[in-house]
């Protein structure tokens, strides 16, 4: 098919891929057109292979760990290989969710772009100029330059910087083109959102109360003190030392969507109640899922 949604995920967040495939179908008038897909880590062993070795993120050696929360992002570059270099993608991380109709994004008119996406928010888009790259629109055959595991294994020879590649910094800056923040928007639920991003890790709506297990940022450009703060604490009582829980998500909407989503997922059988609880077990889902779910009004058609 021509057009193609890519979701890539670990497994760590599986649960989160596929509540955000089916608000995907759920919101579309169009599935017809296009495909959904998603990206796991454990079909790339050269993700695995690296484990324990140091890349480079943000002029920092940083050691690689497959089963951090987030060992998915390099993936984000996989969909134009997929595609074979042909037709038209999206990609998304798996803790966005649709609430409209992604055709309306696969179908629009690219103006000549590459890629389309928005800029990141707070310092990392306003001073470091970073891209949001946790959606993107892709012009499969524009990006011919995308070697993913070639490029993934080039920041372990300290030629490629995780952070520039992220934020797209490596690209051409005339093949990007600016996308509404509505496809990308960030944990704001508003009658404009078009797709919603719980990008606040701390309070990603099926992790509230558990421990946390992503690696913050270790380089921080308006108080560069915190960052020597984080090595410290890395390098003195391990990754996830002291880091806290996961807190319950501010906005009560975007809990009750994500998990009206999950509710569907379990009536249609796309995510079983034996699967919720390995999830849970594993610390992949809170602990009081089932619950919140019983409190979760249905959503609306």
């Amino acid at each position: 098919m021509e057009h193609c949604v890519f979701i890539h995920t670990n497994h760590k967040q599986i649960v989160g891929a596929l509540v955000a495939r089916h608000a995907l179908r759920r919101y579309s008038r169009h599935n017809d057109k296009f495909d959904v897909q998603i990206i796991h880590t454990r079909d790339y062993p050269f993700l695995r292979e690296r484990e324990g070795q140091e890349y480079l993120r943000d002029g920092v050696k940083r050691t690689w760990i497959y089963d951090d929360l987030q060992s998915f992002t390099p993936l984000r570059f996989m969909p134009p290989e997929l595609m074979g270099y042909k037709g038209r993608a999206v990609v998304i991380d798996p803790d966005i969710f649709a609430v409209s109709d992604v055709w309306d994004l696969l179908s629009r008119d690219m103006g000549g772009k590459a890629i389309m996406c928005r800029m990141r928010a707070g310092p990392k888009g306003f001073i470091d100029r970073c891209w949001a790259s946790s959606v993107m629109l892709l012009d499969c055959a524009r990006l011919t330059h995308w070697r993913v595991e070639e490029q993934f294994n080039e920041m372990f020879e300290l030629k490629r910087d995780y952070a520039r590649w992220i934020c797209l910094k490596l690209e051409p800056r005339d093949s990007i083109g600016v996308l509404e923040d509505e496809w990308n928007d960030f944990d704001k639920l508003s009658s404009e959102t078009r797709m919603l991003h719980n990008t606040r890790r701390l309070t990603q709506p099926w992790k509230a109360g558990l421990p946390i297990d992503w690696r913050p940022a270790e380089k921080f450009r308006l108080f560069p003190p915190l960052g020597w703060l984080m090595r410290a604490r890395r390098k003195l009582f391990g990754e996830y030392a002291l880091l806290g829980s996961y807190r319950r998500h501010p906005d009560i909407k975007q809990e009750q969507l994500f998990f009206g989503l999950l509710r569907e997922c379990l009536e249609q059988g796309t995510v079983t109640e034996e699967m919720l609880r390995t999830e849970m077990q594993q610390n992949h889902v809170r602990h009081d899922a089932f619950e919140v779910l019983e409190q979760t009004p249905p959503l609306s058609a």
